[in-house]
This record gives C-alpha cells, sequence and structure tokens, in this order.
C-alpha cells in the first residue's frame, strides 16, 4: 500500500531523516520507533506532504511525492498528529464536521460520528464543548476520530499515548488494537515501545535519522532494542 524510498528530510543544515526505504502493506500495523531526534516524526510528516522532502513516496504504485497534503489525503491518507493539534475554538462536533467537509455522503458521515463516539464515549458527552477546554487524553481521542472521519486507507498515528495518564494510555491502546483487528492499515510512530510491539506485525527503529533495524516486531527483544536506540 505504502512505499517510501530514499526518503531524506534536512531543516537547514540538519539532516533529520537520510535515505530511508520503509513499506507498509494492507491490514498491517507497522510501528516506527527510535529515541527522541531520531527522525520519527519528520517522517511522518514527510509521508503526508507537511514538509518538504527527498526520495519517493507512493500509494498503491503511484508516486505521491508532489501532491500536497490534501491530495494525500484524498488517496486515503490520514493523520493523527504529535501534539494533538485538536481546533481548539471549535466544539468537538465541529471538528469532526470539518474533517469530514469533502465527503458527500451524509447519512455515512452520521453514522461514523456515532461509530466514533462509541470508541470513545467520553465526547458523546462533550459534543458542543470547546475542544480547547478538554483533557489531554480527550484531545487525544478527538485528534485520532478526527482522523478516522475522512475514512482513511492509512492511518498515521504520530505518539498517541505521548503525556497522557497510564488509564487513559491503555484505553489508546485497546482503540488502536481493535481498529487493527477491524482491518485498519497504520504506521505507528509511538514512545512506548513495548506497547507498540505488542501490537505491531513489522517494526522500523531509526536512529539519527538512519535505519537502525526493519523485520519482526516480535523478534526485537528489549535489550537488542535497547543497543539500538543508544547506538550499540
Amino acid at each position: 500500500m505504502l512505499k517510501i524510498e530514499k526518503l531524506s528530510v534536512r531543516y537547514g543544515t540538519v539532516h533529520a531523516v537520510q535515505d530511508l526505504d520503509l513499506a507498509v502493506a494492507e491490514g498491517e500495523l507497522v510501528a516506527l520507533l527510535g529515541p527522541n531526534g531520531a527522525g520519527k516524526s519528520s517522517t511522518i510528516e514527510a509521508i503526508i506532504g507537511l514538509v518538504a522532502a527527498g526520495g519517493r513516496v507512493e500509494m498503491d504504485g503511484q508516486d505521491i511525492s508532489r501532491l500536497p497534503p490534501e491530495l494525500r489525503i484524498r488517496r486515503g491518507l490520514a493523520l493523527s498528529p504529535e501534539g494533538r493539534r485538536v481546533f481548539a475554538g471549535l466544539t468537538v462536533a465541529e471538528n469532526l464536521r470539518l474533517a469530514a467537509a469533502t465527503r458527500r455522503d451524509r447519512a455515512g458521515v452520521r453514522a461514523d460520528t456515532d461509530r466514533f463516539m462509541e470508541l470513545f464515549p467520553v465526547l458523546r458527552a462533550r459534543m458542543h464543548q470547546p475542544a480547547g477546554t478538554l483533557s489531554g487524553g480527550e484531545q487525544q481521542m478527538l485528534a485520532i476520530a478526527r482522523a478516522l472521519m475522512t475514512r482513511p486507507r492509512l492511518l498515521l498515528l504520530d505518539e498517541p499515548s505521548l503525556g497522557l495518564a497510564p488509564r487513559i494510555v491503555q484505553r489508546i491502546f485497546e482503540v488502536i488494537a481493535e481498529l487493527k483487528a477491524g482491518g485498519m492499515t497504520i504506521l505507528l510512530v509511538e514512545q512506548n515501545a513495548a506497547h507498540a510491539l505488542r501490537l505491531a506485525d513489522r517494526a522500523y527503529v531509526l536512529g539519527a535519522g538512519r535505519l537502525q533495524y526493519q523485520g519482526p516486531a516480535r523478534d526485537l527483544a528489549s535489550d537488542r532494542l535497547m543497543s539500538l536506540y543508544i547506538g550499540g
């Protein structure tokens, strides 16, 4: 489904991602791991088109490297970004409607809204509340629901558990597991490697912008992962 070749991202003189090859097959959950500053978020943002990048990004065999983010979304990509980035001044309902603005299936939009309120029941009680007044965990739930409102074929999740209480983290990963069980294809960037590896089919580990490991998630034992994180 997704294939990137020789992906490179620079910020001035800083080479954040260097010649990265990565692929995600339909129905897979692939974890993208690494220490802070490894280039994980830059990779995700390059895939969705938020940062300029060298190399090639393909979706279903078609080169989307030069497409703007809105056209990549129409191809089936969706991002739940690091830091949530909800529209603070809009209500929960307005955030969801905005995400579905290009859809013409009104009945489907209503059905999806109901389905995601079942995934995140707390949001139902907050539907008419400004998103900026939600807790961090509630905003993360909204960010995921908002991404899902586009009916993506590939969901990009960037640090969904960052800064959240353990109880909320548990619920977030339960939802990710439910989405995977339902056939959703997911590329997951996650600081909590143990949680991510329990769900992932395959994993990539970055270090200083370069690929350090790729392979089955089950083969990435904790001692091996630690050595990759510290550059051993």
